[in-house]
């Protein structure tokens, strides 16, 4: 059975904080929409404090974490143990998204390296914390992260990045509004 805090303690946050790979699923309000689960890597994630977590979202070929936390807010991050020690932590809570220039997009940002990717910071305030044994989850061995997000953003400059999340990133497979919107 799975243990419940209402916050991040420092032994937490510090174990958080050196899994090389996690997982943010969101979903919108309506019954015919579709939950979405995205794997995140890079340094990209940071406890802010013990209620508050964010990362820097890189653009991808879907725009659904953005487009879900604007609607609704919902979601859960899970976070999983590959090692020799099983463990599984998922932090819920209520989402907000920020474009650059925007306050709250500075506060993560710079707490990480630049990537030309960066297309928004996310912040969670976290209401439930739960962790649960993973016994199920494999060991496994990380050889390394992928450059491909850099290497392809780099290859299609500023402009190109932009005129990619115009056309790919607008709407959610739900229809929602993503990016560029205003928030």
């Amino acid at each position: 059975m799975a243990k419940v805090f209402d916050s991040i303690d420092q032994n937490l946050k510090q174990w958080i904080e050196k899994q090389p790979l996690w997982f943010v699923a969101t979903a919108p309000l309506g019954a015919e929409g579709h939950v979405n689960m995205s794997p995140r890597g890079h340094d990209s994630f940071s406890v802010l404090d013990e209620h508050r977590v964010g990362w820097v979202d890189y653009t991808g070929s879907g725009v659904e974490t953005i487009a879900h936390i604007r609607e609704n807010g919902r979601v859960c991050l899970m976070f999983n143990s590959f090692d020799s020690r099983p463990r599984i932590v998922r932090l819920h809570g209520r989402g907000e998204v920020f474009l650059p220039g925007q306050p709250g997009f500075d506060e993560v940002a710079s707490r990480h390296p630049e990537h030309p990717s960066t297309r928004a910071v996310i912040t969670v305030h976290v209401t439930r914390v739960s962790d649960s044994c993973g016994w199920g989850v494999p060991v496994m061995e990380l050889k390394g992260e992928r450059d491909l997000l850099r290497l392809q953003a780099d290859k299609k400059g500023e402009d190109g990045m932009a005129e990619y999340r115009a056309s790919r990133n607008a709407v959610s497979i739900d229809g929602l509004p993503g990016f560029p919107a205003e928030l």
